[in-house]
């Protein structure tokens, strides 16, 4: 069987490379047409009026989409693929001023962009609340966090141990979120200090991480504990659920340790490992003060000596996507280059571990799960799966890269029911609630990585693809599709009623304790070359419209919108000095500027707000 596989795997592997250069979908002819029993694709349809969301009408779900390397989530109605929010997360935003004020500025960290890729969402006993969303930023190994009640970051945490933080999962209870390093690293190989090993000592020297972080009441991150993993790349993760509640699994490839020529040196085994890990235990060891070091200040924890902690199972070559059914009974493992996914028993995974049933040891001695007496089934899906999600009657949806399509199948039987084709090369895709214990379903995006003929051209760069796709009947049918011009990673998928977005923010209680709530509360106050400016801005004018200052002044200005009608924005721009920031209804932002120029500046407000929005503006002079 394993001469097979490994055949199987080169042949995969060899196909894997032609079809991508290629551009073509070759599942057809090398898997369907030797095989009788491989379903009939299903055909795209039109949107039926009964289906569309017509003007005027809102639509049933929010979808939130990763940003890619523009550092930004972006937010659709679903199933309109409307475009109607862009939160700036890891990318600094003019027209908000989001990254230029004092507070957003520092929390970007001087970094102007991020490479964000796996949002998921907060969770209540398994099911989304609408509370608060998170993703991570694989470029500069950052989580950030947007609160869904403003659809605003509130917080960026740093990973001072992670190099490449791609993988992004979070726990029923949303007390925990985990993280791991795609790639491996030498320690205090991060922005605090930089130490240097030769890639020579790759093997000794260089650690994955995976990161443990403990979410408050308030949504509010702190980094609990990380753990040392084997110098492999880690590509997903997914937290268990329900019988599995209190499991992190990993997807892990380049478990040949290459540096380089990786696109043939990590592809050399026939087999790759998912890690398994139990938090809870190491989450106890923490508390006991039991970790085994501390590096960059932060709590850290050695598997290899603390046996219990951490297992692998081997999975197929190069994987991608690690996904737990909503029972949690269910571990799904894709092998890129290996045209099944793998289907293994958390029944049987604990069932080994207590007979320590090992059929060897990985890095440092971890244990290799026997993977015949944990793996239930392995489904020929298709040709490059990448990623699974579930829905609600208990199929299974895999994204199949190199076929360009997803394929349907059936939790507990394993049979393959359906087949559609997507326009192309799909990535990820996400089930409406898909990664939850209670699924929506109803919905599919596949998140295609790029797109054929599908939109006007606009030069070399084609937009890519974003498809919807219903999932509510018998067979799987195409209903629309938009363009995105980023790369789409991964997405999630909520019913409209459970987001409880705020209109507007009350009056003096937007968290800021410089606001102002009346116009007659407006003044400016100096202390020397610090001048401190409480301005108002309501319709329309602001108060005051004139500031003096000296040049060289160093000025802070708190403006407060004190309207309470909802979408009425004010902008605030200075022209010749690089400022613009809006301020929501009821908000107060700070801008803080050097009075560097002399002359006459005027300010003006950057949000159309009334017929005399023209007429809301100011002089700010400064004196040489």
């Amino acid at each position: 069987m394993d001469g097979l596989r490994k055949t199987m795997s080169k042949v995969t592997a060899i196909v894997a490379v032609i079809a991508a250069l290629l551009g073509l979908v070759v599942g057809k002819f090398l898997w369907g047409a030797s095989n009788p029993a491989t379903p009939t694709a299903a055909q795209p349809t039109t949107l039926s009026s009964t289906d569309a969301v017509a003007p005027g009408q809102l639509d049933s779900y929010y979808a939130f989409l990763s940003g890619g390397q523009s550092g930004d989530v972006y937010v659709y109605g679903v199933p309109s693929m409307r475009l109607i929010k862009t939160i700036p997360v890891f990318t600094p935003d003019p027209r908000s001023g989001y990254g230029f004020t004092p507070d957003t500025k520092a929390m970007l960290g001087g970094y102007t962009w991020g490479d964000d890729h796996h949002p998921v969402m907060s969770q209540t006993n398994g099911t989304y609340d609408g509370r608060w969303l998170f993703v991570n930023d694989k470029a500069n190994n950052r989580v950030g966090e947007v609160d869904l009640k403003t659809f605003e970051t509130k917080q960026i945490l740093n990973l001072p141990n992670e190099i490449g933080t791609h993988s992004l999962t979070i726990t029923p209870d949303s007390k925990y979120l985990f993280t791991a390093s795609e790639y491996s690293a030498p320690l205090n190989n991060g922005p605090a200090q930089g130490n240097y090993a030769p890639l020579n000592a790759y093997s000794e020297k260089y650690f994955g991480i995976l990161s443990s972080i403990g979410l408050g009441s308030d949504g509010k991150m702190n980094l609990n504990w990380e753990m040392l993993t084997a110098p492999y790349d880690y590509d997903l993760a997914a937290a268990g659920k329900a019988v599995s509640d209190g499991w992190v699994f990993v997807s892990s490839y380049n478990s040949e340790e290459a540096t380089t020529d990786t696109e043939v040196n990590s592809t050399k085994n026939s087999r790759d490992y998912v890690l398994v890990v139990n938090y809870v235990e190491a989450q106890k060891l923490v508390d006991a003060g039991q970790y085994d070091f501390v590096n960059n200040g932060v709590k850290m924890i050695d598997p290899r000596k603390h046996p219990g902690l951490a297992y692998l199972i081997p999975c197929g070559k190069n994987p991608h996507g690690v996904d737990v059914s909503p029972n949690g009974q269910w571990v799904v493992a894709s092998g890129k280059l290996d045209p099944i996914v793998t289907v293994y028993d958390f029944n049987k995974i604990k069932a080994a571990i207590e007979k320590k049933d090992f059929q060897g040891t990985g890095w440092g001695n971890l244990p290799v799960l026997n993977y015949n007496d944990v793996m239930t089934a392995e489904i020929q899906v298709g040709l490059g799966p990448l990623h699974t999600q579930f829905d609600d009657k208990g199929y299974a949806y895999t994204s199949l890269f190199v076929e360009s399509a997803v394929t349907k199948w059936q939790l507990g039987t394993w049979k393959v029911v359906e087949k559609i084709p997507v326009n192309y090369n799909v990535g990820h895709i996400a089930v409406a609630g898909g990664d939850s214990e209670h699924p929506y379903g109803q919905f599919l995006i596949a998140l295609d990585k790029m797109s054929q003929n599908r939109f006007l051209p606009v030069g070399p760069g084609y937009p890519v693809n974003e498809q919807l796709i219903d999932i509510s009947g018998s067979s799987m049918k195409l209903l629309r599709e938009a363009p995105a011009n980023r790369e789409p990673h991964y997405a999630v998928i909520v019913p409209a009623n459970v987001i409880k977005a705020e209109n507007v923010y009350p009056v003096g209680k937007s968290g800021n304790p410089n606001a102002i709530t009346a116009e007659n509360q407006a003044k400016v106050v100096r202390n020397g070359n610090q001048v401190t400016v409480y301005m108002a801005a309501i319709r329309s004018h602001f108060t005051p419209d004139q500031l003096t200052v000296k040049q060289g002044d160093k000025v802070t200005i708190y403006l407060t919108n004190l309207e309470q009608q909802p979408n009425i924005t004010h902008g605030f721009a200075v022209s010749d000095y690089n400022i613009n920031v809006a301020v929501d209804p009821g908000q107060t932002k700070v801008v803080q500027f050097t009075a560097d120029k002399p002359g006459v500046f005027p300010f003006y407000c950057t949000d159309f707000c009334s017929a005399l929005h023209e007429e809301m503006m100011g002089y700010l002079t400064v004196q040489p």
